[in-house]
């Protein structure tokens, strides 16, 4: 039995919560309240941060898939204080082990990456048909966390996924009762993507203003993963002038004021971060505000709106005892995501 008390947020009430049996109690757990170790005594208490787009396994498109990577990548998620991580795409799927080890975050999974020809990386995901791109969405949903990853374009100068397609696609795997995560880079991929409705647009460069408020509607979160684009801006401005340069920095310069007309409609923004190492959610979070993001609504798109939105409650009764505490308030200050003071992953002390 262990016990933490100290300002929960976003309700910035607080609060005392008992662990046991890895859950989250507001009263004791009959006749052992008095045994309870205090394990947080003051700070603030956040739910397990959340990265919603990492590909932990493998760090290059030549590299193995392995079980060692795996668990070093989801190690260092868990002490960056990120207890829940949304992986849209690998290049395997995740083993079921990881669900059972109580030292490593939760995942939701979305199987492999789905590849059309001359859509991705061969043999790094999942090659197939455009005849056969539906069926094999069906099964990595239902071989995966519910999730499945289409790329829905890939290079600049190339068409798009077409529309019928990615559509009937959205619409097959919902009737199962999964969801569709769609990379996106160019106009006609994200347009591509909003209009068949998928679940979430990730990346989003190039995305049409006008499409924002249908994705709102129809409840497309938008996963820009800033960080990743924002490391290799000064990279692009420094190579020799060509086409594809153009084209990124141009789709690179839209992309805050995307996010923050995103937010502004009322689309769900959620913190992904798509590089190496793991663990650097923060990042994202601080790039959030650098969009127009105001501080809490960023750090919750990182922790419990990320939650909520996968399916899993913040800190509640009876809700996965899933935590991070912090000596300084993290939405007064972003850059106390990293010192966290205690981590507390399924009920036990982890750092």
């Amino acid at each position: 039995m262990l016990k933490v008390r100290g300002v929960v947020l976003p309700e910035r009430e607080q609060r005392t919560f008992w662990i046991d049996q890895g859950r989250l109690w507001t009263e004791p757990v009959p006749g052992t309240g008095s045994d309870a170790e205090l394990v947080v005594d003051g700070g603030w208490l956040l739910p397990g941060l959340v990265d919603a787009h990492t590909h932990p396994g493998a760090e290059g498109v030549k590299d193995p898939f392995s079980d060692e990577t795996l668990r070093r990548h989801l190690t260092d998620h868990r002490d960056a204080g990120v207890l829940l991580v949304r992986t849209p795409g690998s290049a395997a799927r995740i083993p079921a082990w990881v669900d059972e080890d109580p030292e490593l975050p939760r995942v939701r999974s979305a199987g492999r990456w789905l590849a059309t020809p001359g859509r991705f990386f061969p043999g790094f995901g999942r090659d197939v048909s455009e005849a056969g791109l539906v069926d094999a969405a069906v099964e990595e949903v239902k071989a995966s966390s519910g999730w499945c990853k289409v790329i829905a374009d890939w290079k600049y100068d190339a068409p798009a996924l077409p529309l019928e397609i990615l559509t009937s696609l959205v619409e097959a795997v919902h009737a199962v009762g999964g969801r569709v995560a769609a990379h996106c880079q160019t106009a006609d991929g994200c347009r591509n993507a909003v209009l068949a409705g998928v679940d979430s647009l990730e990346h989003g460069m190039h995305l049409d203003p006008g499409l924002i408020d249908r994705m709102a509607a129809q409840g497309t979160a938008y996963v820009p993963t800033l960080s990743v684009f924002g490391a290799g801006a000064e990279r692009r401005r420094a190579a020799e002038p060509s086409a594809a340069r153009d084209w990124w920095l141009a789709g690179w310069e839209g992309m805050l004021p995307s996010v923050r007309a995103a937010y502004e409609a009322g689309v769900t923004v959620l913190a992904g971060t798509d590089s190496f190492p793991c663990g650097t959610v923060a990042s994202e979070v601080e790039w959030l505000v650098r969009a127009g993001l105001p501080a809490e609504e960023a750090l919750g798109a990182a922790s419990w709106s990320a939650r909520s939105w996968l399916g899993l409650p913040g800190l509640a009764d009876g809700a996965p005892a899933d935590l991070v505490a912090y000596d300084t308030d993290p939405t007064r200050d972003t850059s106390a995501l990293v010192r966290p003071s205690r981590i507390i992953l399924r009920g036990r002390v982890v750092v």
